[in-house]
């Protein structure tokens, strides 16, 4: 997504982003002479670079007839769009179809309602973890994969709910869909994407300043307060992040919020000025908060005691960890957990501490804290999660929705 470079002249692990919000895609009935057509929203897979290789797909365009699961076999899929609805779709077989790059004309993956951002979903508890788990698995694969062909999610409605039966009925008996068959053809007329140029990074920051006593001319400590604000899934338009990291910007906003009364009295404003950042690219090594430190003069940075980062804390039961890269022994750290265990004694919840040490050398940051440390400024990272996640893991997702932590 950005074309910027790294310290050390390591150049940015994602280039490009192509991202389609929602396209027109169009079901035509063609026996005889097209005498049906639907069009229903959809949203493409994700592409994107890493040094240099690409993953997830560079097609867009669609053309082709459409298949079921019911396909019979040894058929040629080169000319196809497959349709899966989620609840029917067996990991296994879209993976090993992927890895061995069996040729498919356009994948089609069809959502519950129950995961859909638009109508927010009342169905059990278990479908949804059912249907989050078997997602989450499809998006991990299809995000680390370069597919020679164009991906598209949809939601469940009953419009395609029929349109789906027919095509189920027809493969069953053995009459797939094409040009002298009839059935369905799936049409998305759209331009194929291109490398796009580095977007912007934008910071959103704000300052209250502390109180000084009488005479005293030294410059106040600060504590910042940062929450990234970008998330990352499959399809960019339905990675809404309302956990990862909308619970993370909500927290910063109302400690802002609290705090901004406090300070408007003099009575009861701290000896601490107080920073708040939301920063961008987030599931992009934290570039947004890079840049956002190396536009502090010296001295700002210098007068940083700590700061605390906020990450995916809106699931949580009653336990929040603290990962730091600086040793548990440091003054600030011990006064960050300390501080933190002290309230959440008190409303009966528990804060573990993390401790991983950097590696300076290595270009990829799991943390937002680690950016600060980079920089040697003491941070820690508050979130729900106990171990660092994996490349592009726990930053957003499809059920990524407040629906679906609506529970």
């Amino acid at each position: 997504m950005a074309n910027s470079k790294k310290p050390g002249g390591l150049r940015e692990m994602l280039e490009s982003m192509y991202s389609v919000i929602a396209l027109l895609f169009i079901l035509v009935a063609c026996v005889e002479l097209c005498d049906a057509a639907a069009a229903v929203d959809v949203y493409r897979l994700i592409q994107y670079d890493m040094s240099g290789s690409p993953f997830g797909s560079r097609f867009a365009a669609l053309n082709h007839h459409a298949a079921s699961l019911h396909f019979p076999p040894g058929v040629d899929l080169s000319r196809t769009v497959l349709i899966i609805p989620l609840r029917e779709l067996n990991i296994t077989f879209v993976r090993e179809y992927i890895n061995q790059k069996n040729p498919l004309g356009g994948l089609l993956v069809l959502l519950p309602e129950v995961l859909s951002f638009k109508t927010g979903g009342n169905k059990q508890v278990h479908e949804k973890e059912k249907m989050k788990n078997l997602l989450a698995e499809l998006e991990r694969l299809l995000v680390h994969s370069n597919i020679p062909y164009p991906v598209y999610f949809a939601f469940e409605n009953d419009e395609i709910d029929t349109v789906l039966a027919d095509i189920k009925k027809n493969d069953l008996m053995g009459q797939p869909a094409t040009a002298t068959t009839g059935g369905y053809k799936f049409v998305i007329p759209t331009t194929e994407p291109k490398k796009v140029a580095s977007p912007t990074m934008t910071n959103i920051q704000g300052w209250l300043s502390g109180l000084k006593t009488d005479g005293d001319a030294n410059q106040l400590p600060t504590i910042a307060i940062v929450a990234s604000y970008d998330t990352f899934g499959a399809a960019p338009a339905l990675s809404v992040g309302s956990n990862s990291n909308g619970s993370g910007i909500v927290a910063l906003l109302e400690i802002a919020r609290l705090f901004s009364l406090l300070y408007s009295n003099p009575k009861t404003r701290g000896r601490y000025n107080l920073l708040f950042g939301l920063t961008s690219g987030g599931p992009y090594n934290y570039n947004g908060t890079q840049k956002w430190l190396r536009s502090f003069d010296q001295r700002l940075r210098e007068s940083i005691d700590y700061a605390i980062c906020l990450n995916s804390i809106g699931s949580w039961d009653n336990e929040l960890w603290i990962h730091v890269s600086k040793p548990p022994e440091n003054a600030y750290i011990k006064q960050i957990f300390e501080g933190l265990s002290n309230v959440a004694e008190e409303l009966d919840l528990k804060v573990g501490l993390k401790h991983k040490k950097i590696n300076i050398s290595n270009p990829r940051v799991a943390w937002e804290h680690e950016q600060f440390s980079r920089l040697r400024v003491t941070a820690a990272t508050l979130s729900e999660l106990s171990v660092t996640p994996e490349l592009l893991e726990s930053t957003g997702g499809l059920f990524d929705t407040r629906s679906y932590f609506q529970i």
